[in-house]
């Protein structure tokens, strides 16, 4: 406990230099990570391969796990276009003088340390880090130890493109995955600014529960796709189809179809074949439950009252067959973890009193809630998707990772 404290202290002390440091070369940082990951890719897909011979073949957080020379080409671009995004920090928000003539004006700097507890999702190291250094913030990581080999190699490649530009490797500290030392870094009042938890709804509790450190949520997805009365019945397919398979495990994948009662039967004779392919597990409610055994639906459970509002991160979801519209708005009230809802529909009144209604931190109309990223979005990489209403909503970018600070000049002004 005591070195990890330590640790913590030289965090906070090596974070003020990089935040002194210039754009330039925060970004050079960032250059030699992408390099780095080029150049390093066999290494680092050997030891994920380590993390990944721990899991069960059929585990539902593989995906989440597995690394490819694809994602690590992805990677390695989600850390050049960061480095293309305005420096969020030292900018003027607004200047003014007051009567007796001291200057004040207020500008944005970096939050600190910013302390993030994440499971399973590897490239979740690359991008907090990248995020941090570009916006002049110490990072404290704690990963799970289902992926120690990969987050081990990643932090050394880290420290390697921060020395090689002047920083201290401190700027970025990968905790061990003792579960005790969780608690030492939620209680370090002293040492973390903000504690950013992203992963399962147990794991967000806890941080909600003990931590003394100010907290942002990224929640856990449970995401809604409301197929209307007047949805086109095959876009609706496609949607609802990409939403659940593109990548299950995922946050903003689809967790429950909400289906108008009088379209469902031609909406679920179309969706059949799809998520045969796929083999998607469909735990459905006691309208759709006998549709779907009459057209020999062979992934076919029995809904229960806890297949609603869960987030099932793989193969799965539920359905929910509504009486109209205001049903389903108010299922989705009941059930969402406010993270990202859609509505397929041809009525546009319709679709927009959804978009207006549903609290959520993203909202579509006829579009999948694959979306709900913040590479899509045009933010770079992400930190994660904050499903609360302070600070910072949706997918937890770079312009986020700021605070405020004002600024006094006098010329000998007394109060």
């Amino acid at each position: 406990m005591s070195t990890v404290l330590e640790q913590f202290q030289l965090t906070r002390s090596a974070s003020s230099s990089l935040a002194m440091a210039s754009g330039e070369t925060r970004n050079a940082v960032l250059s030699d990570i992408a390099t780095l990951i080029h150049e390093k890719s066999a290494d680092i897909l050997r030891e994920n391969q380590k993390d990944l011979d721990q899991l069960a073949i059929d585990h539902p957080m593989r995906d989440r796990l597995k690394l490819t020379q694809e994602r690590l080409s992805d990677l390695a671009e989600s850390v050049i276009s960061v480095m293309q995004l305005p420096d969020p920090a030292g900018q003027v928000l607004s200047k003014k003088t007051l009567p007796n003539g001291l200057e004040l004006s207020k500008i944005t700097v970096p939050l600190g340390v910013v302390g993030v507890i994440f499971e399973s999702r590897p490239n979740v190291t690359i991008d907090v880090a990248a995020l941090c250094i570009r916006s002049g913030n110490a990072a404290v990581l704690r990963g799970g130890s289902d992926a120690i080999h990969t987050n081990t190699i990643l932090v050394h490649l880290i420290h390697q493109a921060l020395v090689q530009n002047g920083i201290s490797t401190d700027v970025v500290y990968l905790m061990p995955t003792d579960r005790e030392l969780v608690t030492a870094l939620l209680t370090a009042v002293k040492f973390i600014d903000v504690i950013i938890p992203r992963g399962s709804e147990a794991l967000i509790q806890r941080v909600r529960k003990e931590s003394l450190v100010p907290t942002i949520e990224t929640g856990a997805g449970v995401c809604h796709t409301y197929v209307a009365a007047n949805a086109e019945i095959s876009m609706a397919v496609d949607i609802v189809v990409n939403a659940k398979v593109s990548r299950p495990a995922v946050c903003n994948s689809l967790d429950t179809i909400v289906l108008h009662k009088s379209i469902a039967s031609a909406f679920l004779t179309q969706l059949v074949a799809p998520f045969t392919s796929y083999k998607v597990k469909v735990y459905a409610d006691n309208t759709s439950h006998p549709l779907l055994k009459s057209l020999n639906y062979p992934f076919l459970e029995v809904a229960k009252e806890a297949d609603f509002g869960r987030e099932f991160l793989d193969f799965a979801c539920s359905i929910k067959v509504v009486d109209d519209f205001q049903e389903a708005l108010s299922h989705i009230s009941t059930y969402s973890s406010r993270h990202s809802e859609a509505i397929v529909t041809s009525d546009e009144v319709e679709a927009n009193y959804f978009l207006s209604a549903v609290d959520a931190a993203a909202v579509y109309w006829n579009a999948s809630t694959r979306f709900t990223d913040g590479g899509e979005f045009g933010l770079g990489a992400e930190i994660g998707i904050s499903t609360q209403k302070l600070h910072a909503r949706g997918p937890f970018a770079l312009e986020k990772l700021v605070t405020e600070k004002w600024i006094g000049i006098g010329q000998g002004q007394i109060r």
